[in-house]
């Protein structure tokens, strides 16, 4: 056999010699790993979880009626430069020296609340300290992980950034890094701001509508893996997420500004603590508007907490409530006659005084008109003296004692208790020892002007996906009658007169050397019907009698109403403030524009009827 053969055939041998023996080994590995080592690998696999990444979705926009953006999220971003990639520390430094000038100008023109020097000194600070030594004892690259800019930047800045010298080579050449911070943005500031509600800084609604409806609004989030791909490591999208719902509001936004307007100018006049105001469709019950400012220790006012849903004592708001109840139990008439006096009543030892003190005699109709608190007092005594009880039954079949419900969080339900004494009770008769929501109180107020009709208030109409609609809202009954015809008659009648008796109406006009000095709720161009109520405020254990709590609600046009209005004041502080003229003002004003706004009146035969303009 010639030589060149065996040596073929040798070689061939050690080949498969050693493709045999490593076979084997890999066999024997394998073996030793499926039977000897499992128990460790298996332990090994718990603890090695895959690196995962939340991928967010665009949260869902607040619209007012008319499509206006009350809130939205527009992009944002943190900027930041990592000095310690490889490529600006190779060569000398020469690459981040050569471009740290014109780096730092083109920061200032883009983001120019620090100064050029100012930005070159941060990069170079970052860019020269040194991180310690590894485990190695070796020494780590310089550099550090800088922030840029203390806030998010826009898309528009963004942009402008990614193209300065050096950063348009990207992350592995510059360090530059662009963090997602979508930006949640309410394009009218301060209207219904805190009805809208805000967002915590993980995203998740923290108040009002943003945090109700939390699950509509943010989405479903989705998510990504890290996975080695081309020699580095990315995130990889393995569930994608899906974007957030839009919600329709009841609200629109012309009139939010109408409203905040003249609630604004009243505060800052009589110098308040805080203010609350809310405008409410009759027969639907969409809230069109809703403001609460609070004041700020620098005297300004800025929406901080939702008044509108907190419970408080209602004062004379609620003698329309006890009216009710008297007259539709048969234990009053519109014509029955009480006995007032100078110096105030008494009973069982607790004095019970009037605003406007005076001897004389009020039938019920002007004792609601001047709002005597004597003369409630007496009226609810008389009807349900011994049997209080049966008044606070009656005001629960009346629906006062129901939970209003609101699509704001945390909204307070009535305290409507029954009274152990007499003396509870005859307070409870002009809104003291009794706590209800602004919200509750113009809900009431709104069933009178809706035949007596009691419909739950709401702020979002429908939920939408683009243009497809996901769930609507509607007008919810109550109570379907809260009194007999004849009671919301004489109840009407009554709130009539609070506005246009001038001589007894606390919301009439206000005199000055025996002349009208000034309209509070009276209007010449739409018909106001309401009630007044001024309470003491209960603090350090007692009522202040200098510090009060002004109150007008109020329904308009009178003739055919459309919409019921509340405002309420708390702790005026200027001299001579008055229900009245304070918070019906705000009433009358916000009803004068809106007429205009949404509005007008027609004559058809011998009445004056409103419409709506088209």
């Amino acid at each position: 056999m010639p030589d060149h053969r065996q040596n073929t055939i040798f070689r061939f041998a050690i080949v498969f010699l050693l493709i045999t023996a490593g076979f084997v080994a890999v066999l024997v590995h394998i073996m030793r790993i499926q039977w000897f080592q499992r128990d460790i690998w298996m332990q090994m696999v718990k603890t090695q979880k895959p690196v995962e990444k939340v991928i967010d979705p665009q949260r869902g926009n607040i619209l007012d009626c008319e499509g206006r953006l009350l809130a939205s999220s527009i992009p944002g971003y943190y900027v930041y430069m990592d000095t310690r990639v490889p490529a600006l520390h190779q060569g000398g430094d020469t690459l981040f020296y050569r471009y740290v000038d014109s780096i730092a100008i083109g920061l200032n023109r883009i983001l120019p609340e620090k100064t050029a020097a100012e930005y070159r000194a941060m990069m170079v600070k970052s860019f020269n300290k040194r991180n310690g030594k590894n485990a190695k004892g070796q020494q780590r690259e310089n550099g550090t992980y800088l922030k840029l800019c203390p806030h998010r930047v826009s898309f528009i800045q963004k942009r402008e950034i990614e193209k300065l010298p050096l950063f348009r080579r990207g992350y592995y050449k510059s360090g530059i890094q662009f963090v997602d911070a979508p930006q949640r943005k309410k394009p009218f500031e301060s209207l219904a701001s805190r009805t809208i509600g805000s967002i915590l800084a993980n995203g998740k609604g923290n108040a009002g509508l943003e945090k109700t409806f939390e699950t509509d609004l943010h989405g479903i989030d989705g998510l990504s893996l890290r996975e080695r791909m081309g020699g580095q490591w990315q995130y990889v999208p393995v569930k994608e997420a899906v974007n957030g719902y839009d919600l329709v509001t009841t609200l629109d936004a012309n009139l939010l500004d109408i409203t905040e307007t003249a609630l604004r100018s009243c505060l800052e006049r009589t110098q308040a603590d805080w203010g609350c105001c809310i405008l409410m469709e009759v027969q639907s019950g969409k809230i069109r508007a809703i403001c609460n400012l609070d004041r700020n220790t620098d005297g300004t006012y800025s929406e901080k907490a939702n008044h509108a849903v907190t419970r408080v004592e209602p004062g004379s708001t609620f003698k329309t409530i006890a009216m009710m109840a008297a007259l539709d139990d048969g234990k009053a008439e519109l014509t029955d006659t009480f006995q007032v006096y100078y110096n105030g009543w008494t009973y069982h030892d607790a004095l019970h005084r009037d605003a406007h003190p005076r001897d004389t005699v009020y039938t019920l109709r002007s004792a609601l008109a001047v709002s005597s608190n004597i003369a409630f007092a007496k009226l609810i005594t008389q009807s349900y003296d011994k049997k209080a009880s049966k008044f606070v039954d009656k005001l629960q079949s009346m629906g006062i004692r129901d939970s209003v419900y609101s699509e704001i969080p945390g909204a307070q339900k009535p305290r409507i208790d029954i009274p152990n004494d007499a003396v509870t009770l005859s307070r409870m008769a002009y809104g003291y020892s009794v706590e209800l929501t602004p919200m509750q109180i113009l809900t009431f107020y709104n069933g009178i002007a809706n035949d007596g009709r009691m419909i739950r208030p709401y702020l979002v109409e429908r939920v939408m996906d683009g243009d497809e609609v996901i769930r609507t809202f509607d007008t919810e009954t109550l109570k379907s009658s809260m009194c007999r015809n004849s009671t919301l008659r004489d109840i009407r009648q009554s709130l009539h007169d609070v506005v246009w008796d001038n001589n007894l109406g606390t919301a009439s006009v206000r005199t000055w050397a025996g002349k009208v000095a000034d309209y509070k709720a009276q209007s010449k161009r739409v018909h106001i019907a309401g009630k007044t109520g001024t309470a003491q405020l209960f603090r350090n254990g007692r009522y202040q009698s200098r510090e009060h709590r002004m109150t007008f609600v109020g329904y308009f046009p009178e003739e055919k109403p459309q919409y019921t209005c509340l405002c309420m004041v708390e702790f005026p502080k200027t001299y001579g403030y008055d229900a009245g003229y304070d918070c019906g003002g705000v009433v009358r004003q916000i009803a004068e524009k809106t007429i205009v706004y949404t509005g007008h009146y027609v004559i058809k035969g011998d009445s004056l009827v409103y419409e709506k303009n088209k």
